[in-house]
C-alpha cells in the first residue's frame, strides 16, 4: 500500500554511497555471485516474494512511455526473480494490452519456480539465463527491463554487448531499483546501518558500482548516454514487514541462525525506539516506510 507518492523531475542523479534459439543450451558465460546464489537460493524465495515491495504505478507508466511503439511489445526481463515486477507490469492499466510477448530470464531455479507459480499469463515465459547470455534472438526485443538485479552484474561490457545484440533498433534497456530511503526517517537510517554491516563486499546498488557500465566501450558504441529518474514515496510498514524484508536481503539470508536472530533483535530495538516514525494507525501498529525508486534508461543508437 502506497500512502504517498512524490515524483521528482527527470534528471541526471548520483546516488551516493547507493522459439528460443540454441543459445539456451550453451554453458552460461557468467558466474552468478556466490552470495546471490546462496542468499537467493532454494528455500529463500517464498520469503523474498512475500517481503519485497512492488513498484509504484507512476514508475510503471513512465517505463511504458520509454517505447514509442503502439504495437504490442516484445519485452525481455532479465533477473526476473520471483515475478514481483512481472506481476506489477501485467496488472498495470498502461501495460494490459502493451505486451505482445514477455521473456523472463532468471539464473536462480528457486526463483524461477516461484515465478512460474505466480505469473499466470500465456504471453509470458521464463528460462535460465544471465545478463550476458539470454538466449534471445538478435534484434527481437523492444524493451529490456531489469528490476532490482543489475547491481549483481559481474561484467558490464559483456552485458552491454548482449543488450545491444537482442534489442531492435531504437530499443532501450530500463534498469529499476527500489531502496529504503535512509534520509526519510531516523529509524530507516539506523535499520540500513544495522543490515549494511553484513554486506561483506557484495556489489549493492547503493555503492554505484553498476555505473561503470556507462563508460565501457561496448556501452558507448551501442547506446546513448543514460537518462535517469527517481521517485520518493511511502509504503505501509509494521514490525513484521520490516523484519521480514531485512531477512530477505541476500547477505542477511546467508547468516548463521544465531547471527540472523541478533539482527532481528536489534531491528526490533530500532523499531521500538521509532526515531522519526510517522504513524498510519498506531493502534494497528502501522507506519510510513520511506522508499525511493530509481529508473535508468539506456537507449540503443
Amino acid at each position: 500500500m502506497i500512502t504517498g507518492l512524490v515524483s521528482l523531475r527527470a534528471q541526471q542523479f548520483v546516488f551516493a554511497s547507493s522459439t528460443f534459439s540454441s543459445r539456451l543450451t550453451h554453458t552460461m558465460t557468467t558466474k552468478v555471485h556466490a552470495i546471490a546464489q546462496t542468499g537467493f537460493g532454494t528455500g529463500t524465495n517464498a520469503l523474498y516474494d512475500r517481503a519485497r515491495p512492488s513498484y509504484p504505478t507512476e514508475c510503471l507508466s513512465y517505463i511504458r512511455q520509454v517505447s514509442k511503439s503502439t504495437a504490442p511489445l516484445n519485452v525481455v526481463e532479465i533477473g526476473a526473480g520471483t515475478g514481483i515486477f512481472t506481476r506489477a507490469l501485467l496488472a498495470h492499466s498502461a501495460w494490459t494490452t502493451s505486451i505482445g510477448t514477455l521473456r523472463a530470464i532468471e539464473p536462480s531455479e528457486g526463483m524461477r519456480d516461484v515465478w512460474t507459480d505466480t505469473v499466470n499469463d500465456n504471453r509470458c515465459s521464463i528460462v535460465k539465463g544471465t545478463f550476458d547470455n539470454t538466449g534471445v534472438e538478435d534484434g527481437w526485443a523492444d524493451l529490456i527491463i531489469i528490476a532490482q538485479a543489475f547491481h549483481w552484474c559481474p561484467d558490464y561490457g559483456k552485458a552491454s554487448a548482449e543488450f545491444g545484440r537482442i534489442l531492435k533498433k531504437d530499443g532501450a534497456v530500463v534498469f529499476v531499483w527500489n531502496l529504503e530511503d535512509r534520509d526519510g526517517a531516523g529509524w530507516v537510517a539506523q535499520l540500513r546501518d544495522r543490515i549494511e554491516a553484513h554486506e561483506k563486499g557484495t556489489p549493492q546498488f547503493r555503492l554505484n558500482l553498476w555505473r561503470k557500465t556507462f563508460s565501457t566501450p561496448e556501452y558507448i558504441s551501442l547506446f546513448h548516454p543514460q537518462e535517469e529518474e527517481q521517485w520518493a514515496y511511502h509504503l505501509l510498514a509494521n514490525e513484521q514487514i520490516v523484519t521480514d524484508r531485512a531477512q530477505s536481503k541476500s547477505y542477511i539470508a546467508v547468516l548463521p541462525p544465531d547471527e540472523k536472530a541478533k539482527v532481528v533483535e536489534d531491528i526490533k530495538g530500532i523499531l521500538d525506539r521509532g526515531d522519526g516514525r510517522v504513524w498510519i494507525d498506531k493502534e494497528e501498529g502501522t507506519y510510513q516506510y520511506p522508499y525511493k525508486t530509481y529508473i535508468v534508461v539506456a537507449r540503443k543508437k
